[in-house]
């Protein structure tokens, strides 16, 4: 791999959660990823906030993104594997100029994304 950049958005999108629950999933997982070498990891500002609305900061209810060097790609999908096996989520890959959108709710959902990514960012 090269020195290039793969950047996940990972969007807690389960139906059962009401927004406060998502963000609630974000606020676990950011200082999680952040013990991870080399990642960049923020929440996502909402681009357009409806006029007067004070929404939780300015950013969109339950996404994060994250920014790892292609090299650490691998480390990245495994710390997603195990954190996020139960949960219901979207994972948007990109790198090498490509985009990647999967969803998964149950750990082999996750694992047929993961993987699904990971050859996704190889090729």
């Amino acid at each position: 791999m090269t020195d290039a950049t793969v950047k996940y958005t990972i969007i807690f999108n389960d139906p059962e959660l009401d927004n406060e629950e998502r963000d609630e999933e974000v606020d676990k997982l950011l200082p999680q990823i952040r013990e991870l070498e080399d990642v960049v990891v923020a929440r996502v500002k909402d681009p357009n906030p409806p006029v007067g609305h004070k929404s939780l900061g300015g950013f969109l209810v339950g996404v994060l993104t994250a920014e790892v060097n292609a090299a650490n790609a691998k480390q990245a999908f495994e710390f997603l594997r195990d954190r996020l096996g139960g949960k219901t989520i979207e994972l948007e890959v990109e790198g090498n100029g490509k985009k990647l959108k999967v969803s998964a709710s149950n750990r082999a959902d996750l694992e047929a994304a993961i993987q699904q990514a990971q050859a996704f960012i190889a090729a």
